[in-house]
């Protein structure tokens, strides 16, 4: 099993969201940055287990848990001029742009705030912790993941 944390802005699409959603389950679309895109397609199974993070608000950080239901398959709103996820140099032979299905797990007592993360040394490898990673998708080992939950 692999681990990861996937970052949304909480008043586009937040763990509250996941939760009210059918089956609590939504698919991960409008990933465009090849490199969240490669993780997606090439790496992220069935059974995966993520952290949703809330970016982009007051207090980002770690808010709950979802597992991967799906793994990587086409993004479709890349092919759909009335998205805005729509890519037109993107090709239904060769699509540009991939997704998974998450479902939601749990969300936690309490937000871990990305400065209390910073305070750990256990997570100073931690990409989410390291200065200028932007990335709305990063893998997580097992030994993080272990010592983020049990912040909670």
């Amino acid at each position: 099993m692999n681990y990861w944390l996937m970052k949304s802005e909480p008043d586009v699409f937040g763990i509250e969201h996941l939760q009210q959603r059918p089956n609590q389950t939504e698919p991960w679309d409008g990933v465009r940055n090849y490199q969240a895109r490669n993780m997606m397609r090439d790496q992220m199974q069935e059974g995966d287990l993520a952290f949703f993070y809330h970016s982009n608000c007051k207090v980002p950080g770690i808010v709950g848990v979802m597992e991967i239901v799906r793994a990587g398959y086409p993004d479709p709103t890349q092919f759909d001029p009335e998205t805005k996820y729509y890519d037109p140099k993107s090709n239904p032979d060769k699509p540009r742009w991939y997704l998974v299905d998450v479902k939601f797990k749990q969300t936690f007592k309490r937000t871990i705030s990305l400065t209390e993360l910073k305070e750990h040394p256990e997570l100073e490898d931690m990409p989410l912790v390291r200065k200028g990673n932007r990335l709305s998708i990063m893998p997580v080992t097992a030994e993080q993941w272990a010592f983020i939950v049990g912040l909670e």
